[in-house]
């Protein structure tokens, strides 16, 4: 290698994702005869809804949708996207043309808006814990990053007035996700109007990144339903999760076409859209009915009572009521950390659970179990966890 040839001073900012690198490591365990129960990643592992399916292939079949995409996504996706949040979340003025930008999945969309709203230096508000791709994201755009500390005393929510005292004139733009990751607090009314009230009153764009809106949820919050909200906020959302789509890399971002049109400058310069058959399989999975999150949802809390159980199996301290695709506890007072405890679970019962550090200080104490494998491999886990520890 050439030592002239140096990577761009950015990289010293990030490290490689905790997932990219700990998978490598379940794999050669695996490789090695050890056979890991992954109960680490929220990738879902039911498929799609059917329709999808057969949307999708029908549209790879045809001789003549194979070539590009608008960046901007098919009319019809974005149609589509639109009566989603009109049906699911009572939101019923968007405009497909003007509030909504497709997105290759929502992680993406955190870079695209990270680029074009934050020139270096900017403030950006990021919540610990929470997301990775917050700091990192922020950190490749040259941001200063603020942590506002989430806790439970709290109940995992914004502390408004410690955010009061931040230097707030240095301040563009902050992340809230709720239902949040890891901690599985549920969206709050209250909270989102408190969270708008204050990107109005300091000028700051609020991003709620909402993916797991309806999973044991069945009544899903945006924060667009508060009055005014598209002023000072926009709304990340995704299929993934809810409806299964986690490979399809099917998000979108919703608010005022302003701001969608500058980070549409930003996505229309790396990508080039997505498949048209992605986007026709998406069309027709927004329009799954009722029974679609009944079912998934049904699944997902069995598994959920299995994890509660892991959770008491571990010594953990666990709250109910959390939704998502994960679960959240604290671990016993003579553990000595979140990663140490991880690390024996995985040596002794070979099991793989995601600790808390990953995602901020504030999960220091805590592991998070992924709800993202049947119920049998669940059971499996505990029974070793129960057998071994």
């Amino acid at each position: 290698m050439d030592k002239r040839i140096q990577p761009a001073d950015r990289l010293n900012s990030v490290t490689e994702y905790y997932f990219s690198r700990k998978l490598k490591q379940i794999a050669a365990l695996n490789a090695s005869g050890a056979d890991i129960v992954s109960l680490g990643i929220g990738g879902p592992d039911m498929p799609p809804p059917q329709a999808a399916i057969d949307a999708a292939v029908a549209c790879l079949k045809r001789r003549d949708t194979h070539s590009y995409q608008m960046t901007v996504g098919r009319p019809e996706l974005r149609r589509a996207f639109a009566d989603w949040y009109s049906q699911r979340y009572g939101v019923e003025w968007l405009d497909p043309d003007k509030n909504i930008l497709p997105l290759i999945g929502s992680k993406e969309g955190v870079l695209n808006i990270s680029m074009a709203f934050i020139n270096p230096g900017d403030g950006v508000l990021v919540p610990n814990p929470g997301y990775p791709t917050y700091t990192s994201a922020s950190r490749l755009a040259g941001a200063e990053i603020f942590n506002y500390e989430l806790s439970e005393k709290t109940g995992w929510y914004p502390d408004f007035d410690a955010l009061e005292r931040l230097p707030l004139e240095r301040i563009k733009l902050m992340w809230v996700n709720y239902p949040h990751m890891p901690t599985g607090t549920p969206a709050s009314k209250d909270v989102f109007r408190k969270l708008v009230d204050f990107g109005r009153r300091y000028g700051i764009l609020i991003i709620n990144d909402n993916p797991y809106s309806f999973i044991l949820n069945d009544a899903p919050q945006s924060i667009l339903q508060v009055e005014g909200a598209t002023d000072v906020a926009m709304e990340l959302n995704s299929l993934s999760k809810c409806l299964s789509m986690a490979g399809w890399r099917v998000g979108m971002l919703i608010g005022a076409p302003e701001y969608i049109g500058w980070v549409l400058r930003v996505k229309s310069n790396i990508d080039s859209g997505q498949p048209l058959f992605v986007m026709k399989g998406a069309v027709a999975a927004l329009q799954s009915g009722d029974e679609w999150y009944k079912e998934i949802n049904a699944a997902y809390g069995a598994r959920q009572a299995i994890a509660h159980r892991i959770m008491d199996a571990l010594g953990c301290e666990c709250r109910g009521g959390q939704q998502g695709l994960f679960l959240w506890g604290r671990i016993p007072n003579d553990k000595v950390s979140a990663e140490a405890y991880a690390d024996e679970i995985l040596d002794k019962a070979r099991v793989f659970v995601t600790p808390g550090f990953i995602f901020g200080s504030q999960g220091e104490r805590y592991i998070r179990i992924s709800l993202c494998a049947p119920e049998n491999k669940l059971n499996e886990a505990l029974n070793r966890i129960e057998t071994c520890l």
